[in-house]
């Protein structure tokens, strides 16, 4: 592997900054780094989409030293979710030699824009933050064991981490205050990293050259996000989410309408 091709080159500048916007926002980076890979390092877009999935492992566990020591984890949300994501996430990952990927992005990225909007506009109307963090006794198992499943199914489709998704589903139906939520995300995200990564290896599916470069220079990058992520106040990073998750979602949709 010549680490000076222009197209490495790229693939470094994408794990960095992918790296640092995972660790800020609670996320795997696997949504940002496919259609980057394919856009501006010319990856093709059969190992642009599992390829990114071993730096998710590497970013997410970068990030998640980080919020752990702010002690921001909930015992009860990561264990149901490690629990039903994990094979919910080896399912869609068999699944998805099956199924067009195409209509489930678009579907993907058109939710993701829905929440995001959603979010925003609850978090501007805001008028005082909550920073108390749910305990374990305040989180309902139903909604939690079916959202994961529904979560890990599409990850394993997608072979992405499921990180907004969960971030979003902490923070918009469980109520959790938003660095919590970012927080048991990355952990999830990196959990459910670990299977989509090996089952899409197995099908053939991850160039580990890009796996490589993305993986040494996300972890560096992530812990430096969840290090910002934790600093900031409530408010700001509430609405750097929201819209955040807005302009990913139109970015995913218009680039899966145009490829």
């Amino acid at each position: 592997m010549e680490l000076l091709q222009p197209e490495y080159l790229s693939v470094i500048l994408i794990g960095l900054v992918v790296g640092y916007l995972s660790g800020l926002l609670g996320k795997g980076g696997s949504a940002i780094s496919t259609p980057a890979l394919q856009i501006f390092a010319g990856i093709n877009p059969f190992f642009a989409l599992a390829s990114p999935l071993p730096a998710s492992i590497s970013s997410t566990l970068s990030a998640a030293v980080v919020y752990s020591k702010e002690k921001l984890f909930n015992k009860k949300v990561i264990l149901l979710g490690a629990l039903f994501g994990v094979p919910a996430t080896i399912a869609g990952s068999y699944l998805s030699s099956y199924l067009p990927g195409k209509t489930l992005m678009i579907f993907t990225a058109l939710f993701i824009v829905g929440i995001g909007c959603s979010l925003l506009y609850a978090f501007l109307k805001k008028k005082a933050p909550e920073e108390e963090r749910l305990e374990e006794t305040e989180i309902a198992a139903a909604p939690l064991i079916s959202a994961t499943i529904f979560i890990g199914l599409l990850a394993g489709l997608l072979a992405n981490a499921g990180g907004i998704l969960f971030s979003s589903f902490f923070i918009r139906k469980l109520k959790m205050p938003i660095k919590q939520a970012l927080a048991c995300a990355v952990v999830l995200s990196a959990i459910l990293s670990v299977p989509g990564a090996i089952t899409h290896w197995c099908l053939g599916h991850i160039d580990w050259n890009i796996a490589l470069l993305l993986s040494l220079t996300a972890f560096p990058a992530s812990y430096l996000g969840a290090k910002t992520a934790v600093k900031m106040k409530t408010p700001a990073l509430e609405k750097l989410f929201a819209g955040t998750l807005v302009i990913f979602g139109i970015y995913d949709l218009f680039f899966t309408l145009l490829k």
